[in-house]
Parts: structure tokens; C-alpha cells; sequence
């Protein structure tokens, strides 16, 4: 998730991003007691169109009385955080003054331009009653010439993000445009992201309006090609290749997602995302000096009495 990253050295950055595999391995971490699998970025490809992270939370269950999910406010400019969840609850709260709880099927979009700054907890009754929690959050590289703009907040809920069924198949349409829908976001650049939920033996074309294209296995198996794919791992496809899903005989849930490849690589430092590294610097140096009233970065007014430092390296 977006607290931390990652600063793997075998993390691809600027130049020196690697040739494309067609299958990822997420990599897990235990991040205070619960699981994250990480498979963007990869030593194998850092972005899949504008999708420079995809991490999946848990599925974990939480008891009563049990801290949760507990991140701390914590900055990021250069990119948009997409929390999508497919369990449990989750609350969001930013330097813009949102407060905003998010349920399954909805979508959080937080676009943090030139900078903001957000937590994420399962606090109040759900920590109280405990849950089980299970979902997704990427984040999308912004276009060089948004990379420092205005910073903004929206969320959707689930009954107004498209959903098409049928022949077995129930897919909701998270960001963009894909099989003739389209999510209502308003999106810096070409991309889309869907929930596809498949029974036994469903077939489902990806879209084949987006150059890059990628999937993720959530649960089940499914196969391409005459191959399977199981739970956890991620697919990336050659641009213009006809391509369709069968669902195992358990049924799949898959994530897809692509769009539009960015106009060069990124770098990355802890929570930042930019086209330089000066721009990397310049906000490690603000979130540094801390100066809330006055610096770059303000911290939530409903979440201010802590934050997370950056990191020493």
C-alpha cells in the first residue's frame, strides 16, 4: 500500500528499466502483521501503460480489538493512489480535508499533483468489531505536464461505476473506457482498470482498444493460450494481440487493467513518483523540514498529531 514503497535495489528505475516478461510474481511482505504482494513495479517491468504500482491487501481477517490497518499520514506528489477494495472497510483521510470511508465496489482517486498528504486506517466501531479485508491499490504516474498541478480528491461508489453481465461473466468498470462502457472519472491519460468476476468456464476478451494490457489473478485460475495461470500472478500482453480468458474450473476474480504507455520511465523514491530526479529531491527536502503551516506538504486536519518520517535513505 502507499505508507512505504519499497526501495528494493532490483526495483527498475529511469534508465534503467528492463525488458518486458509476460508473467509476474508478486513479491509478499508482512506489513505489521498482514500480507501485501507487490507486482509493480518488477525487475521485469516497471510500468504496465501509466501503472506504476499494483499492490494487493491481504485477504486478512482482523479481530476485534485488533489494530488494523494503522498508516500514519505520509506524502506523495507525481502520482494517483486507486484503492479499490473487494472486503472490508477502509478510512481515507488528506491534507485536502477529506474524510471519506471506502466500502467494496467503490473506487477512491487521490491525485496528488505537486503534493499531498493522506492516511489510511480501519479505526473507530470497525476496529471495534474487527473485519476481513481484501482489495486492491495501484497507482497511476501522472503526464509530466500534471506532474506538479493542483492535487485532488474523489470518490465514487459502486452504483455508479459501470457494470456489464452476462454468459457467466460480471465485470465492473473501475476507471476508463473498455467493451463500449466507460467509468466516470475524469482521468489525466489514457487508461482503465476493471473487477471481473468469472464462473467455471467463462470466456472474456480483453479490451483491445488500449495498447498495454495486463491481468491479475485474484483468486481462481485462468487460461490464455492453452496455459493457466494461477492465483498471484500477473499477465502482460504484447500490444494488438487478440486475447480472451477462460476461468479454471473454480471460476477466477481478475483485476485488468492498461491504458496508454507514458512518454518515458519514472523514478521513485519512498512515496514520490516523478520524470526527474530533481523533482524527487526537492519534495524529500520539504516533507524533511516539516513545516505544516507554511512548507509544500500540510498534514490532514482530522488526522494531524502524527506523521510517518522519510526515510534516511
Amino acid at each position: 500500500m502507499s505508507w512505504n514503497p519499497a526501495l528494493d535495489p532490483d526495483i527498475p528505475i529511469g534508465d534503467a528499466v528492463d525488458a518486458i516478461e509476460t508473467v509476474i510474481a508478486p513479491r509478499a511482505r508482512d506489513i505489521g502483521g498482514f500480507e501485501v504482494r507487490r507486482a509493480l513495479p518488477s525487475a521485469a517491468r516497471q510500468m504496465i501503460g501509466p501503472f506504476i504500482f499494483f499492490d494487493q491487501i491481504g485477504p486478512v481477517e482482523f479481530l476485534s480489538g485488533s489494530r488494523g490497518i494503522d498508516i500514519r499520514p505520509h506524502p506523495h506528489i507525481g502520482l494517483a493512489t486507486v484503492t479499490y477494495l473487494l472486503k472490508g472497510r477502509l478510512h481515507h483521510r488528506d491534507s485536502l480535508g477529506t474524510n471519506q470511508w471506502i466500502t467494496p465496489g467503490a473506487v477512491n482517486w487521490m491525485s496528488a499533483g505537486y503534493g499531498i498528504t493522506h492516511s489510511e486506517r480501519t479505526d473507530g466501531k470497525v476496529r471495534e468489531t474487527g473485519q476481513d479485508l481484501f482489495g486492491v491499490q495501484t497507482w497511476v504516474a501522472l503526464p509530466e505536464d500534471q506532474e506538479e498541478g493542483q492535487a485532488r480528491f474523489e470518490h465514487v461508489g459502486a452504483e455508479a461505476l459501470p457494470l456489464l453481465e452476462g454468459e457467466g461473466k460480471q465485470v465492473r468498470l473501475v476507471l476508463g473506457d473498455a467493451w463500449g462502457a466507460r467509468a466516470p472519472l475524469k482521468l489525466p491519460s489514457e487508461m482503465f482498470y476493471a473487477d471481473a468476476t468469472l464462473e467455471a468456464g467463462a470466456k472474456l476478451p480483453l479490451p483491445d482498444n488500449h495498447e498495454d494490457r495486463g491481468v491479475y489473478v485474484l483468486n481462481g485460475a485462468v487460461t490464455v493460450a492453452g496455459e493457466t495461470y494461477e492465483t498471484g500472478q500477473m499477465l502482460v500482453f504484447r500490444p494488438g494481440d487478440r486475447i480472451s480468458l477462460t476461468a479454471g474450473p473454480q471460476g477466477a476474480r481478475v483485476t485488468i487493467l492498461g491504458g496508454a504507455t507514458m512518454n518515458g520511465p519514472r523514478y521513485i523514491w519512498w512515496n514520490f513518483v516523478a520524470s526527474s530526479r530533481d523533482k524527487l529531491d526537492a519534495a524529500k527536502e520539504a516533507w524533511r523540514a516539516g513545516d505544516w503551516a507554511h512548507g509544500r506538504f500540510r498534514l490532514p486536519p482530522d488526522d494531524d498529531a502524527e506523521f510517518i518520517p522519510a526515510p534516511e535513505r
